[in-house]
C-alpha cells in the first residue's frame, strides 16, 4: 500500500512541465525507475474536455517517443505558418482548376459533338503472324461485320505467313506435356 501511495505522491511531485500548445493542453514528463531501468514517462493534461484530436502532430510524436525533444514555441509558430501557406496554396489551386474547367466547358460547347474515331485495329492485327484458328474467326467476323474491319486486298492475302513455333490444336486433340519446343 505504501508503494502505491509513494507512486501517487511521486506522480504529482516529480513531474516536470515541458510545454503548452495552442489549444492550452499542458505537457509533462518525469523520470522513474522500473526494474532498475530509468524510463521517461510523458503525458498531457487537457484543457477542458479530453479531446485527443486537439493535440498537434508534433506533440503526439513527442508523447510517443518519436521525438527526443519537445517542440519549441518558435517551431510551433513556424509550422503553423507553413500549414497556413499550404492551405492558401490549395485554395488558390482549387480556384485555378475551377476557372480552367469553366473555360474548357465553354470551349467544348463551341465544338461540334461528332464521333471520335478509334484506333486503327487492322494495322495492329497485321503485326502478328497468322495463327491457326484465330484468323479463321477473324475472317468470319470480317464477312459478317463489314463496318468494323475493312476487307484485305488479294495482294495482302498472297503474302506468305511464316510458320509459327507455337503449339497448334485444341479441344480433343490436346494432350498436356506432349509439346516440345523446336530444336
Amino acid at each position: 500500500m505504501s508503494k502505491l501511495l509513494s507512486r501517487i505522491a511521486g506522480f504529482f511531485s516529480n513531474r516536470t512541465f515541458v510545454g503548452i500548445d495552442k489549444a492550452g493542453n499542458r505537457y509533462f514528463t518525469r523520470k522513474e525507475e522500473i526494474d532498475g531501468i530509468m524510463k521517461e514517462k510523458r503525458w498531457v493534461i487537457f484543457k477542458g474536455e479530453e479531446d485527443p484530436t486537439s493535440v498537434p502532430v508534433e506533440w503526439i510524436c513527442w508523447l510517443n517517443g518519436q521525438r527526443k525533444k519537445a517542440p519549441t514555441p518558435e517551431e510551433m509558430i513556424e509550422l503553423e505558418a507553413r500549414r497556413e501557406r499550404v492551405r492558401l496554396n490549395v485554395a488558390l489551386l482549387k480556384k485555378e482548376e475551377e476557372e480552367r474547367r469553366a473555360k474548357e466547358g465553354s470551349f467544348r460547347k463551341g465544338m461540334s459533338s461528332g464521333k471520335v474515331g478509334g484506333p486503327d485495329l487492322k494495322s495492329f492485327i497485321r503485326q502478328f503472324p497468322a495463327g491457326s484458328e484465330g484468323d479463321k474467326l477473324e475472317e468470319a467476323s470480317d464477312t459478317t461485320d463489314g463496318v468494323r474491319f475493312s476487307k484485305e486486298t488479294e495482294a495482302e492475302k498472297a503474302v506468305p505467313v511464316p510458320a509459327s513455333s507455337e503449339p497448334e490444336g485444341s479441344g480433343a486433340s490436346f494432350r498436356p506435356g506432349t509439346w516440345q519446343p523446336p530444336t
